[in-house]
């Protein structure tokens, strides 16, 4: 009986790898750049294949896991690339394409799905750059919303999340 059980659970196992593996990953893939080298903090990193970018030259330093209401930096991108590189899911909000209510809603939505994530590996960062309100991307991939649409989000996490080159860093 116990042979049989564990039978089951390998097979189960290897079904759910297989169904997760054959959805592939989630939004639009972006040719990754030919050149992911390090470059010094600071250093103007551009220009990238998209907007924003999805691999490219980066910083040897990345940003903590987490909400931020302000750019910080010269260039966010040199150190958020870096963090894609790593495995991260990035959400680049734009408020200026939108009404302080409506800002204030679309933050409060990234937030509660990060917050339903444990923020692992998950970065929002204010991007003026685009005039989309929300733009994410990991490695290699990127999902334009218009309008935030809580289930896509999520998908594009559990199905992007740590594709990348260095999964295993943090």
């Amino acid at each position: 009986m116990t042979s049989v059980l564990i039978a089951l659970a390998v097979v189960g196992a290897g079904l759910v790898v297989y169904l997760a593996a054959s959805k592939g990953q989630a939004g639009r893939a972006i040719p990754v750049m030919s050149d992911i080298s390090h470059i010094p903090a600071g250093t103007d990193p551009n220009p990238y294949n998209s907007n924003p970018p999805t691999s490219g030259i980066h910083y040897a330093v990345d940003l903590e896991a987490g909400f931020y209401d302000h750019n910080s930096f010269a260039y966010p991108e040199g150190y958020l690339v870096h963090n894609l590189e790593h495995g991260y899911v990035i959400f680049w909000y734009n408020c200026s394409t939108l009404s302080a209510e409506a800002c204030s809603a679309l933050k409060t939505q990234i937030k509660d799905v990060m917050d339903e994530k444990d923020n692992y590996k998950l970065i929002a960062y204010p991007w003026e750059k685009t005039d989309i309100p929300l733009v994410l991307t990991s490695w290699g991939r990127l999902l334009e919303m218009p309008v935030f649409d809580r289930k896509a989000a999520l998908d594009f996490i559990a199905r992007n999340l740590n594709h990348a080159p260095e999964p295993m860093a943090d």
